[in-house]
């Protein structure tokens, strides 16, 4: 059966696809990755391992015998995790306008686009562990220069660095800017647009219309329930019949304990520990800052005593450390039984994601839609990697026609300590 679409359908579908590409905003500040053929994404079942970047280890003096030490290569799945569809019926009567169906195309490609944005922005927001906390509203220029802060001294790459603020942080910022009356260009940008500028203090800034708001963590009385709770990185894992299987090193479970009558510890809380220090990536020297992590999900129990997952890991070089943990060590010190956690989303507020490029990557899917199975069906893919289908099918019985837009893909958030969250107005 052959596509019966006449032309002025088909230019509809063009100028749709042309719009797609423009309005995938987040999308743009992160990195694409195509998984493979469609047969071998099939076979793979829409999942690959893909691996993070080495942390090397080096030793003083002349004679390394003593030090080859087997190097430990960090992986982490990404893969397809999301389709989304806008369908809609449109009756015989509806279709004497022509310009019907390039208005619902303009509708559904907003829709599908924004549901892209939607789905990397709050894999940022929930996952993100580096985590700025600020007791004011925003200001501008220090408000950045904490995030670039928070990133520089924990080894964290200086180019592509990203940041998206909700409407009012952002508008915030701008109005600091404008205020000031000794600069020229920038200040009268953002009087005039509310713009901030595209970088500042080694960010690139958007504006954001998607909003997340993380509410107030209400767990008190919050310690970790044993001592030395700390993460071995390993790249693989055996099994009892002895087949091997990658290891996901960006989590970690811990066992915690809440105060008497407390309410429970919640997924996106995010929380230091007493006597856990961040430190650089590559040097490996304490920042002297608290380290800051993320409640990824709720183990067993949330109240009382319970195990939650956290991240990043808490990997830490004491205590005779193996290769592996000197490689990849984040933190100087690990948690005595009965330290303290504390909680930093104290109010709640919108989130603010900001993000290295390469540590966020959307994943553009397939599916399978053939013409011969009853439908008519346009298919293409945008400049960006986005495969668009647009499929219809007439029902005899109203005269009525149903039209579906379709988009497949995934979203990878490849290191979480590349990643981070600011909140303002915090007690």
């Amino acid at each position: 059966m052959a596509n019966g679409f006449n032309k002025s359908e088909i230019v509809m579908f063009d100028d749709v696809l042309a719009a797609f590409d423009d309005r995938l905003v987040i999308a743009k500040a992160c990195e694409k990755y195509m998984l493979g053929s469609d047969q071998a994404v099939e076979r793979m079942g829409d999942r690959v391992w893909r691996p993070q970047p080495y942390n090397a280890v080096t030793y003083a003096g002349m004679d390394q015998t003593a030090n080859f030490g087997d190097i430990t290569q960090l992986s982490v799945p990404v893969g397809l995790g999301y389709h989304r569809s806008a369908p809609g019926t449109m009756s015989s009567k509806n279709l004497r306008d022509p310009s019907q169906l390039k208005r619902y195309g303009d509708a559904a490609s907003m829709k599908l686009a924004s549901d892209i944005n939607s789905a990397l922005f709050t894999v940022a927001a929930l996952q993100g562990s580096i985590v700025s906390k600020r007791t004011v509203a925003a200001t501008g220029f220090d408000d950045v220069a904490l995030m670039d802060a928070l990133f520089t001294e924990q080894g964290v790459p200086v180019e592509n660095r990203r940041a998206f603020y909700s409407p009012r942080d952002y508008n915030n910022m701008a109005s600091n800017l404008a205020s000031r009356q000794t600069m020229q260009g920038k200040t009268q940008t953002a009087y005039e647009n509310a713009l901030v500028g595209d970088n500042v203090a080694g960010f690139q800034l958007f504006k954001n219309d998607l909003t997340y708001r993380l509410a107030a963590a209400t767990a008190t009385g919050v310690t970790i329930t044993s001592a030395n709770q700390r993460y071995i990185p390993a790249s693989i894992t055996t099994d009892a019949a002895g087949n091997t299987a990658n290891i996901d090193n960006r989590y970690q479970t811990i066992g915690i304990t809440t105060g008497a009558g407390s309410p429970a510890v919640k997924v996106g809380d995010a929380f230091t520990i007493a006597g856990v220090n961040s430190a650089h990536q590559i040097t490996k020297q304490d920042t002297g800052q608290l380290k800051t992590f993320r409640v990824v999900s709720i183990v067993t129990g949330a109240g009382g005593t319970g195990t939650i997952q956290i991240t990043p890991p808490i990997i830490s070089a004491d205590s005779s450390p193996t290769r592996a943990e000197l490689q990849y060590q984040n933190v100087v010190g690990v948690p005595a039984a009965g330290a303290v956690v504390t909680f930093l989303n104290t109010v709640t507020a919108a989130v603010n994601p900001f993000f290295v490029k390469d540590a966020l990557e959307l994943i553009p899917g397939s599916f399978a839609v053939d013409p011969e199975d009853g439908w008519q069906v346009l298919r293409a893919t945008t400049d960006f990697g986005i495969g668009i289908t647009y499929a219809r099918q007439g029902n005899i019985n109203d005269l009525s026609v149903k039209y579906r837009w379709d988009v497949d893909f995934g979203v990878g958030m490849l290191n979480t300590e590349m990643a981070g969250i600011q909140l303002f107005s915090q007690t």
